[in-house]
């Protein structure tokens, strides 16, 4: 059977590494989503591929740069893609005439902003198209219930491309989570630096929040840690002050922390406690893209893991400081032929377990079910997520404790 065809909805920086003024500052030069297709086409996973953009204008910058930075790097790695507008047009709608361009079976992926997560991938969804959503998957869960319902019953793959469930450290964690009794306390810490702001600038505090963009993966691995436990209640503190400065509108925060209260399914007497915190605001030079690191503590042990600096730094004069980088998410050294040799970073993995499912969903030899019970970070495996998120905006924005209580089969907001 063909392998599926890929549809990359949205044109920026963790896709293509250009951020429309030029290649990213961050540790995604050349982006993470395009190279990967097109190193999945490469060894026959992938078919066809495409890619789609509100602004047109930008591709022949897009493709200079992933002719230059790519195909120039990996051993003349076929780069080639059909664009969605055209590049003399500027068409907010352009997704939907690249959707209809495909045909069911077929795949997408959304890196976009936040707020357009539910349309698009409904639109594509309605048309027998499986999905992949960057985290988070929606900012309600109204709308992921709304697209959980959707997917079942038109019978499509959707998947959200929570990849820290892939890093060697986090993936051993939630394992040996599971051997030390009764979840007790979880805390996490992500930031990215100041710059990232810019970056951001056309969403940052209007459509969307740093708790959405970072807290969502501590959110996500704590959940896939304790699946026999649930969400209570969220009290979301926020700073603000650093974002605004930098020419973000008013009220955005800086850094953000959701104080949550779990309880054990079947034993609503054990309670524990989680606390994620995300920062957008951290210092410009403080030699890594993004601090990562939690502390789980159980009833019978406990599990520390810093990934920010990993034993592994350079320094460099051209910099004129120190980094510590991290190529166990994207590896971009070629491999001993010449070609791109990062399959086994935890980035990469991610879209290749997406692209194998669909693969076999297409083919018939498994179900989407089947994909829910292996423990994928799929639509239905990450509702919690989406509930402590959306639960922290409320308290944001309404100054509150939030509850999340179960109704009908279903969580819900109070």
């Amino acid at each position: 059977m063909a392998p599926v065809n890929v549809l990359m909805v949205g044109t920026g920086e963790y896709t293509t590494g250009w951020t429309g003024s030029g290649g990213s500052k961050s540790d995604k030069k050349v982006g993470v989503v395009g190279l990967t297709f097109f190193d999945l086409r490469r060894r026959g996973k992938v078919g066809d591929l495409s890619m789609v953009g509100v602004n047109g204008k930008k591709y022949p910058d897009i493709r200079k740069h992933l002719e230059t930075n790519i195909k120039g790097v990996y051993n003349g790695l076929d780069v080639g893609f059909k664009s969605f507008p055209a590049d003399d047009k500027i068409d907010p709608e352009s997704y939907k005439t690249a959707i209809d361009a495909l045909s069911p079976g077929d795949a997408i992926t959304i890196f976009t902003p936040d707020t357009t997560h539910f349309d698009i991938a409904l639109y594509a969804i309605e048309r027998k198209i499986h999905v992949l959503i960057t985290k988070p998957a929606t900012k309600t869960l109204t709308d992921h219930y709304a697209l959980l319902d959707a997917a079942a019953k038109h019978g499509v793959f959707v998947y959200i491309e929570h990849h820290k469930r892939y890093d060697p450290v986090y993936s051993d964690a939630r394992a040996k989570a599971k051997t030390l009794g009764d979840f007790n306390y979880f805390y996490s810490y992500m930031s990215q630096p100041k710059s990232q702001l810019e970056t951001f600038k056309a969403w940052a505090g209007k459509d969307s929040d740093i708790s959405y963009y970072l807290n969502s993966h501590h959110v996500d691995i704590n959940e896939s840690m304790v699946p026999d436990w649930v969400p209570t209640q969220v009290t979301a503190s926020g700073s603000r002050g650093c974002a605004t400065d930098l020419g973000c509108v008013a009220g955005t925060e800086d850094t953000i922390t959701l104080l949550t209260d779990w309880a054990k399914r079947d034993d609503r007497a054990r309670v524990a406690t989680g606390v994620y915190t995300a920062s957008w605001t951290a210092p410009q030079k403080a030699g890594v893209h993004s601090n990562q690191y939690f502390h789980y503590m159980a009833s019978q042990g406990e599990i520390r893991a810093n990934q920010a600096k990993r034993g592994y730094d350079v320094t460099d004069d051209n910099v004129g400081a120190i980094a510590w980088y991290n190529p166990f998410y994207m590896r971009y050294a070629p491999d001993e032929d010449g070609n791109f040799g990062g399959q086994t970073g935890y980035g990469y993995v991610s879209f290749e377990k997406f692209v194998d499912a669909c693969n076999r969903v297409n083919a018939g030899t498994a179900t989407v079910e089947d994909f829910d019970k292996k423990g994928l970070p799929t639509l239905r495996n990450t509702v919690i997520t989406t509930a402590i998120l959306h639960a922290g905006r409320v308290s944001l924005d309404e100054k509150r404790t939030v509850k999340i209580v179960e109704k009908d089969g279903r969580l819900v907001l109070e």
